[in-house]
């Protein structure tokens, strides 16, 4: 139970520090943190959970890498419901008290987007529905096969938070502008009940897309990542 608990606090973390920031503070006059700062956030709740929850409950925070690391070999299939069910428990409070801090501000409208993840109209670079689906596999992918490596027992000891919690900035670096970068179906779950409409309307593409491309990467390392006879 004290590993579901933590996966459910370690998401909840994840999306309040990296969509709050989106929210709260991307564009706020004057000192707005921009792309490179929601980017950077989303990165920093991962590496500090790691460090925080790792040893608990290996800090997957995300149904795609907890799917992906089953695959891999990696993860029991009698936990992935709990462990799932937790995350998306974290994802949805998070977006419930990022709901509440945000409209305390005069004018704010939660149908205006609150970081949902979404495309064609509702990408935030009008980039279709094929080019989100191939941006949200592939980078799925890399990141199942960074933390695949990074916490492979030969690979530098301590490490791994660091590297994964870079590679997820760099995947919102390159993906914001197509999808507001998903990569996890809890993150894109919290935020998008709040929404509604579009955003639930378009919720399959961001539990599909990752897990399918958690999944490749997975059996990619497995196979990449053997040891010779």
């Amino acid at each position: 139970m004290k590993k579901y608990v933590a996966e459910t606090f370690g998401t909840f973390w994840l999306v309040l520090g990296g969509c709050g920031s989106a929210v709260l503070a991307a564009a706020f006059p004057d000192v707005g943190i921009g792309l490179l700062g929601v980017s950077l956030a989303f990165g920093l709740t991962v590496l500090t959970m790691a460090f925080a929850i790792g040893h608990i409950s290996g800090c997957h925070l995300n149904p795609a890498v907890s799917v992906g690391l089953w695959a891999g070999g990696r993860f029991p299939a009698n936990e992935l419901l709990p462990y799932i069910a937790a995350q998306v428990v974290g994802g949805v409070i998070a977006g419930g008290v990022l709901l509440l801090i945000a409209s305390g501000q005069a004018g704010f409208d939660v149908s205006a987007g609150f970081a949902s993840n979404g495309y064609g109209e509702h990408s935030p670079g009008g980039y279709t529905l094929v080019a989100a689906l191939v941006c949200e596999v592939v980078m799925t992918m890399m990141f199942l096969l960074v933390i695949m490596g990074a916490t492979d027992e030969r690979a530098p000891k301590g490490l791994a938070p660091v590297a994964i919690g870079l590679c997820l900035t760099l995947i919102h670096l390159i993906s914001i502008p197509v999808t507001n970068t998903s990569v996890n179906p809890a993150r894109s779950t919290g935020v998008a009940v709040f929404v509604g409409d579009w955003a639930v309307g378009q919720l399959w593409l961001f539990w599909l897309a990752p897990i399918v491309g958690a999944v490749i990467g997975a059996v990619i390392y497995r196979y990449i990542g053997a040891d010779e006879d």
